[in-house]
């Protein structure tokens, strides 16, 4: 049996996520406007800044676009409530669709019938760790399509390097010009394998913006990543500026000495997400 209380706090963490940007982003925004020098780019993160308060003021979605709720669960593996987990993370996006409202984005391919409350086969996605503990952290994003559709998986040549994976970050961020609606957060998987790469990257989401990664070279890869992508000139919305990218975030994996595959992801500005702590004892918060 789900508890109904554990459901009522992923959709109150769903409904955060739909309306209030977090901190870290409408800052990294904030800071973007002051650096910029042409009144184009100065305008665009104006109206960006100026739709996140009025979500926030009004209660409703900060985009019409409320995508896919994405969920990346960090499961402590003594936590009693793993079970509960499966039945009340779709019973939350079937309730957060009616009362936020999320709008129904799910749709069945062949068909293109749409059930009305984001359900349907292999949704919502749900991407399990199993960690160390008693407590479970359910990482939420609501994932649009304009940024989803300028994905990209790119094999290069084993034997490449840094040096075509920087090309490929590049290459793709200038190809996909204003259509994620930058300035986006880059997320680039590398090594593991064609799959690994792609949830590499998603995983990197969830991490605030300016939060390097632990490991010393991945984080100087980072530095240089978001340096080089702000120099393209892109701009908010494709428009033209200082600020295409507000970070970029590396995740790799050991990878096949055959393959070099590399997964990048371009979040949109409305990095909406939330994240649901259950401890052992079941109380349940939105962190």
């Amino acid at each position: 049996m789900v508890k109904p209380d554990l459901v009522s706090h992923l959709v109150s963490g769903l409904r955060v996520a739909a309306i209030r940007l977090p901190s870290d982003v409408a800052r990294a925004l904030a800071q973007a406007q002051a650096r910029e020098d042409t009144p184009r780019a100065q305008s665009e993160l104006a109206t960006m800044l100026a739709a996140v308060d009025v979500a926030c003021a009004g209660s409703v979605p900060l985009c019409q676009d409320t995508g896919i709720p994405t969920f990346f669960v960090e499961a402590g593996e003594r936590s009693p409530h793993l079970s509960l987990l499966r039945e009340a993370i779709p019973a939350a996006v079937g309730r957060a669709t009616r009362e936020v409202p999320l709008r129904p984005n799910s749709v069945d391919p062949f068909s293109g019938r749409n059930p009305g409350d984001n359900s349907g086969r292999g949704l919502p996605p749900i991407d399990w760790q199993l960690v160390p503990g008693d407590d479970v952290r359910i990482h939420l994003r609501l994932k649009g399509g304009g940024s989803d559709n300028v994905s990209a998986l790119c094999m290069l040549p084993p034997n490449a390097g840094l040096a075509a994976v920087k090309d490929a970050v590049l290459d793709h961020v200038v190809a996909s010009a204003g259509n994620p609606c930058p300035p986006t957060i880059v997320a680039v998987g590398i090594g593991g394998g064609s799959a690994l790469c792609l949830r590499l990257a998603e995983r990197t989401l969830w991490r605030a913006v300016g939060e390097r990664h632990p490991d010393a070279r991945a984080a100087a890869l980072e530095e240089e990543l978001l340096a080089l992508v702000n120099e393209t000139g892109l701009g908010p919305m494709g428009l033209g500026g200082r600020t295409t990218a507000l970070d970029v975030h590396v995740e790799y994996a050991f990878r096949h000495p055959a393959s070099l595959p590399v997964g990048i992801l371009l979040q949109c500005w409305a990095a909406r997400r939330a994240t649901v702590r259950v401890d052992r004892r079941g109380k349940v918060e939105v962190v």
